[in-house]
Parts: structure tokens; sequence; C-alpha cells
């Protein structure tokens, strides 16, 4: 089977059953050390007694449950294939049962929620990483993604009906669910475009709208959507947008189709809301409070997706390392070639400042909230996605012609790390968002003795009528629009 037609689970447990001996005895690789990290060190201070004993269990369950079960998976998987027409469509294997029942034993499952963990948003954060190195284990704990969204959202503004039908199957792994905001007639990443209309009719909202790119629709443990519309189109721009819980097999649900990612079906669904009728009970936190909801939603969120970015980079680097140990050119191994050793060097110096930069997002959101952190959590949001992919893309070269055959999975890691820069907005919208911060105070003192002026400008007043000299002689009088 073509790796692309091969179902994500099955790919990431393939890429944890080969990774995972290498990374556990290698000196250079702490993430599965009990021990503190370097990179924690700064932080250790921060570091309860709670989060060791977590981060130990988490580290056995993954090397004493989830590496012994990775064959099962995949055999389950491949047969489970034969009975769809299409992968997507292919049910979970069994096993995943006994894995969530052995992770809830364990009191390791929905670790996302902080209110379960009992740890801080830097406690979570290495975790995440584990769990980004191995998705299997991910699933397992019920800590994956887009349901760790919507049942934070659920959690934190559902009402006692809301979580009594939808969130407690969630947590216990019984169903999953799906995002539904992004659509193709509109720029999405700017949430006040989003167009897809909820109106009251009676005891009912109706929702009419057009989605796309909605993660996880189209499998068939998917049983709801957590949907951003409007139901108002005036007033103020951000208290227009709402959320509402809308059944999957609900009338008027049509998946037109899944939608490729670089020529491959992935599952990710195109969708028509055609008249669809829900109790108005579905609502989350009433009319106008989407927006809101939203922000929180993908806070928390970023962190963690940053994370398992870095886990996936350190997989390429584990990779890399070992390709260039046992592949010769030129009468040499590749690990003695210097530009080997450069890449392999700058991937090491990458993976160690976008973790910190993620320590930080990660601090800044825990003693002053998610809204102080904003900036760095768009800084991470860019750099961490950006460095995996780039590693990845390193591993690949290092790798030749077998990185991107179905013989590896680097090719499915750097897809998937391309997706996910555009993920919860491309890179440029949190671009954006850092260099407000940065322009938002307009000049300085000292950035204009840096800079330097020509002092004939002035002398000689030949630039007066532009603008009244405000932005060259004034300086700092004139700011531009942000």
């Amino acid at each position: 089977r073509p790796l692309a037609q091969v179902p994500a689970i099955v790919l990431s447990g393939y890429i944890f059953f080969f990774a995972f001996v290498f990374l556990a005895r290698s000196a250079r690789m702490q993430v599965m050390n009990k021990e503190i990290p370097d990179a924690l060190l700064p932080y250790k201070e921060k570091l309860t007694p709670r989060f060791f004993e977590l981060r130990g269990k988490v580290i056995d369950f993954v090397t004493e449950v989830i590496n012994p079960a990775l064959p099962t998976v995949h055999a389950q998987r491949k047969e489970l294939l034969k009975t769809v027409d299409h992968p997507t469509k292919c049910p979970e294997p069994p096993i995943f049962n006994e894995l969530r029942a052995q992770a809830r034993a364990c009191g390791l499952a929905n670790l996302f929620l902080s209110e379960v963990c009992q740890l801080s948003v830097l406690e979570y954060s290495p975790i995440a990483e584990i769990l980004g190195m191995n998705p299997v284990a991910n699933l397992a704990m019920n800590c994956s993604a887009p349901d760790t969204g919507n049942m934070e959202v659920i959690e934190r503004f559902g009402t006692p009906e809301q979580k009594k039908q939808w969130l407690e199957p969630l947590l216990n792994g019984e169903i999953r669910s799906a995002f539904a905001m992004t659509e193709p007639g509109v720029a999405s990443s700017d949430a006040t475009n989003i167009s897809t209309r909820i109106e009251r009719d009676g005891d009912e909202y109706v929702v009419n709208g057009h989605k796309w790119w909605i993660s996880g629709a189209i499998r068939p443990e998917c049983k709801v959507f957590v949907l951003l519309g409007k139901t108002s189109f005036s007033g103020p721009l951000h208290q227009q947008q709402s959320m509402i819980l809308v059944p999957r097999d609900a009338p008027g649900v049509n998946i037109l189709r899944p939608l490729a990612v670089f020529g491959e079906e992935h599952d990710h669904a195109e969708i028509i809301f055609d008249n669809v009728r829900v109790p108005v009970g579905n609502i989350i936190l009433g009319e106008g409070r989407g927006f809101e909801i939203a922000q929180g939603r993908l806070g928390p969120g970023r962190i963690h997706h940053c994370m398992r970015s870095i886990g996936q980079a350190e997989l390429a680097l584990a990779a890399m390392v070992d390709r260039a140990h046992r592949r010769k050119a030129f009468g040499r191994l590749l690990a003695e070639k210097d530009g080997i050793r450069t890449a392999i060097a700058e991937a090491r110096i990458e993976i160690t400042m976008c973790r910190q930069l993620c320590y930080l997002a990660a601090v800044m959101a825990d003693e002053k909230g998610f809204k102080a952190a904003q900036t760095y959590i768009a800084m991470i949001k860019v750099a961490a996605p950006r460095a995996a992919l780039r590693i990845i893309d390193e591993a690949i070269q290092v790798h030749g012609a077998h990185g991107v055959s179905q013989d590896s999975h680097l090719a499915a890691m750097w897809t998937n790390m391309r997706t996910l820069r555009v993920a919860d907005g491309p890179d440029m919208v949190h671009m954006m968002t850092i260099a407000k911060k940065e322009l938002g105070g307009g000049g300085s003192a000292i950035g204009r003795k840096v800079s330097g002026t020509n002092a004939n400008v002035e002398k000689y007043g030949k630039f007066s009528h532009v603008e009244g000299g405000a932005l060259y002689i004034q300086g700092g009088a004139a700011k531009s629009k942000l």
C-alpha cells in the first residue's frame, strides 16, 4: 500500500517503533529519561512532585504498554482497511479500548485538562513532547487534537446537559469530535470573516454554511462538531460569532469529500450544512461569545501542538544521526562529513532554542494568563513547526531518495508538519501579532540614535513640505496605523 494511503495511526506506530529503541539509549536524548532534562533546569523550582510522578508514569506507559502493543495496532488496522472503501473511513483498532482502559487505570487519561492532571502549562509541555514522539500513546491517553480543544471548550463553558451528552463520552474515549471553523469562501484565519449562519427559529437553531479542512470529521468515531458561525451580522465585530454543538448525523450535514494534502486524501472534510436544525440548548455559553471561546481554546492547544512538533523534530534528528552512522559515501561514513555534522549540529541548536521558547510561553501563560502570553505563543507557533519542518527536510536530504520513499516515514512527517504551519492560521498571521507588539510603542530615542539622521535634511529644509517634516525630522511624531 502506498505510504500516503496508510492511515496516520499506523505511520505513527511505525515511526515510534523504529525510533524509540535508538532514542531511549541515546545519551543525547533526555526526553524519555526520568531525570530532569537539562532544558527544564532553569525552571526546576516551578516543578512539583506531581510533575515528576506523572512524567515517570507516562514514560513507563509508553515503554511498557504502548511499545509492545504497536504490532497489534498495525495488524488490526491492516485487517480493518480491507472492510472499507477508503482509508479515512477505517474504524479504530479494537486494541485502543484496552490501551485507554490501561491509561485510565494508571491515571494518565485526559492529561491535557489541568483539572485532571493538576499540572501547570509548563509541566504538561514536556509530556506533550513525549506524546508528539508517539501519537499512539497520545491517542491512548485521549490527548489528541481536535478532541482536546473541543473537550476544553465544553468543560469550561458547557452546560451540565452538554457535558453529560458530549463531554463524558469524549473524556471516556467512546466518541471523537471535530472543530468546524474554516470556510472556503472567506479568509478564515480572520475569525470575524466566518459566514456560516446560526439563526434562531423557536426552540431550535438553523445552521447554514460551507466548511472545509474539518479534521477528523470523516472517521466513524466522530459524532459531534463544535461549529463556529454567526448569530448576528451586525453590531460589535467580535460579538457576532457563536459556537454551537452539531451532531454529525443531524439531517442536512453533508460531507462532500475528503481533502487531499499534497495530492493524497486525508481525514480533512469539506462539509455542507444545509438547514441543519439543533436544539437551542446546543449553543455554547450564549450568542455572541464564540470569538471569546475560540481565543481561549487556541491558547493551550497551540503550546501543546508546538511541543509535539519538537517531539517530531527529535525523531527526525534521530533518523539523521542513525543514517549518518550506517551510510558511506566517497570512502567515509556520512557521520565524518563536515556538511552532515553541520546539519546535525544546527538541528540540535534549533530544537533546544524552540523548546526554551515553548517553555517561556508556558510560564507566561501560567503566571500572567494566556492573553499576556499571546505574543510568545505566536512566536512558538511560527518557530516550532518551521524548525521541525526544516530538520525533517534535512533528514530527507541525508537519506537521499530513500527519504521520500514509502520505506521511510520522513515523507509523511514532512507532509504533516508542513500542514501544521497553516493549521490555526498561517505563519504570516502570527507574524502580524508579533510585529504589532514590537511596533505598538512607536519609535524611541535609542532607536533613532542608532539609526542616525542626515543633519543636512533639517539644515537645508528641502523636505519640510513632506508631511511637515514629521517622519524624518520629528521622528516619532508620526506613527503608522497598526
